[in-house]
């Protein structure tokens, strides 16, 4: 693994837009078996009016996309204030690199199992990881 602190921030966003395709490539078959013609839709329409609609493995891939907007952005901007600061110890990206492969484990168990106690401690364990590059951060600034 790469010692250079970027790199998971790379790596996750890369993961994101993998798991944006993955939505792409079973939500657009399911609207089809549906009977869904997307030309037809009224103006407006979102995702999520398609909770009911879709079967709910087809809507636990955009779940996680949309998991996958929303924490991690805290993780980008704390990478980027340590790697700002630079002098971080080895550690500190092995943190990250935690961070990112729970997260990434966390996605292929909600998009396909979802079983909600083993998705919870993996999130549970990536948001310690990410606590621990947030107070690394706030002394790396402050000291």
């Amino acid at each position: 693994m790469s010692a250079n602190l970027l790199a998971p921030g790379a790596v996750l966003i890369l993961w994101t837009l993998v798991m944006f395709l993955w939505v792409a490539a079973t939500r657009f078959p399911a609207l089809k078996k549906a009977g869904i013609d997307l030309k037809k839709t009224p103006p407006g329409g979102r995702g999520a009016d398609l909770e009911k609609i879709l079967p709910p493995e087809i809507n636990w891939k955009s779940h996680n996309y949309t998991h996958l907007l929303e924490q991690p952005t805290i993780f980008y901007a704390v990478i980027l204030i340590l790697h700002a600061v630079g002098g971080y110890p080895a550690y500190v990206v092995w943190i990250a690199w935690t961070y990112v492969v729970l997260r990434i484990v966390h996605s292929l168990w909600q998009a396909t199992v979802n079983r909600i106690p083993v998705r919870f401690t993996l999130f549970l364990l990536s948001t310690l990881c990410l606590l621990a590059l947030s107070l690394l951060a706030v002394i790396a600034t402050l000291g």
